[in-house]
């Protein structure tokens, strides 16, 4: 029941996020005196319209977007009547044409930062300078695995240990190779059963080798079987890098985690294409990536997840990277994006801009009949991908828990 709970609630909140993006388009057009003609949540067929003064609010069949149709928005609006020419968008100054447009990307950003506010004075947030790096928590002795969660008796401190390695020493790196995590570590010590290797460490602030003579252990494999596998003896130490903040603090400490995850976002955006492969592949049976791209239904299903293991901070954390993300998405400049149509305000303003430079007169609202291929192309594109993203949810969806 909680499983299904936090997919409604995800959902519903992913549909919260698009009303507001797109409440940010219309409410900032009205202001300028521009004529909202519709205001919808979800794409294609309708499924309920209302129409109030100028506007019609409705709900379409697709729930994978919305949209505010706004009058002339283009010069070559073909739809445009003679009751919305007077009020049409391009006759607007291009810094309220801008604004319009940006609207909506800063309501998700707002939308974003107050949401992991929350978080940072509830529960807390990650602290992005923590030093994250494997660190030791204690020194242990070896000993022989005999099931999978009982091991024999011993004593002593083990080969770490002996060789000098301390609690709260940072593993740098074993026979040279540097080591992300305790993962790592553990891999490589497995492999090497007897031997001796150097293990670099850092303490106060120095780095540090030892050499450690590794013991040698019997351990379980996944299909029962035993075999001798190397053993240091350390144990790592776990990494506490949630804080929780007052009003004050929470503010700068918001700012930091979400410069994080915009970082993030962009670099996720840059490497989407190539994660076409693994998206098709998936849906073939093959395993499914963790940062493989996910649409409102996987999504969804993970906010239920969450909610199921009562993971509510990651919950809406979560929920707060969905905005950023539609904000950051929305700001690439190519049409059909938001971003789009702020760079062909922009380059209307450096054209006229050129052309006062050479004595003459400023030309208008750019002709964006010409770019209706690129829209064509990036629309295809989108659905084509909003496609496949939600087949792969729904026959091999991403699971954070078993």
């Amino acid at each position: 029941m909680a499983y299904i709970l936090g997919i409604l609630l995800f959902a519903l909140g992913i549909g919260i996020t698009i009303a507001l993006h797109e409440a940010g388009h219309m409410l900032t057009a009205r202001s300028f005196g521009m004529w909202v003609r519709r205001y919808y949540i979800g794409f294609g067929p309708k499924i309920w319209a209302k129409k109030k003064g100028r506007t019609e609010y409705g709900f379409a069949a697709l729930p994978v977007g919305g949209f505010c149709d706004i009058a002339g928005m283009t010069a070559n609006d073909e739809f445009l009547t003679d009751e919305e020419e007077p009020y049409a968008m391009y006759k607007k100054p291009a810094w309220q044409r801008v604004l319009v447009m940006a609207a909506g990307i800063l309501v998700n950003i707002v939308l974003g930062f107050s949401i992991l506010f929350c978080v940072a004075v509830t529960t807390g947030l990650p602290d992005v300078h923590a030093d994250v790096r494997p660190k030791v928590g204690e020194v242990v002795c070896s000993a022989d695995q005999i099931d999978e969660s009982t091991y024999e008796d011993c004593t002593g401190t083990g080969p770490a240990g002996a060789a000098g390695v301390e609690p709260g020493d940072i593993i740098v790196a074993l026979d040279g190779e540097e080591l992300a995590d305790f993962n790592a570590l553990r891999e490589a010590v497995i492999a090497k059963p007897g031997e001796t290797v150097t293990l670099t460490v850092e303490r106060d602030g120095q780095p540090r080798d030892f050499e450690v003579h590794l013991d040698t252990v019997k351990r379980l494999t996944t299909d029962g079987q035993t075999v001798e596998a190397g053993s240091i003896g350390l144990t790592n130490a776990p990494l506490d890098i949630v804080k929780k903040y007052n009003a004050a603090t929470a503010v700068p400490a918001t700012a930091d985690y979400s410069w994080y995850l915009a970082k993030s976002t962009v670099d996720a955006i840059i490497h989407m294409p190539e994660k076409v492969p693994g998206i098709v592949a998936s849906i073939f049976g093959h395993n499914r990536a963790d940062d493989s791209p996910m649409s409102v239904v996987g999504a969804s299903r993970v906010g239920g997840e969450l909610v199921e293991n009562s993971l509510w901070s990651s919950f809406f954390m979560m929920l707060a990277s969905l905005n950023y993300f539609l904000a950051l998405f929305n700001l690439i400049p190519l049409p059909p994006f938001d971003g789009g149509h702020i760079a062909v305000i922009a380059y209307e303003k450096i054209r006229d801009a050129l052309r006062r430079a050479r004595g003459l007169a400023a030309k208008g609202p750019a002709d964006y009949t010409r770019l209706m291929p690129v829209t064509y192309v990036m629309a295809a594109i989108l659905m084509t991908f909003g496609a496949l993203v939600i087949i792969a949810d729904v026959v091999n969806p991403i699971r954070l828990f078993g």
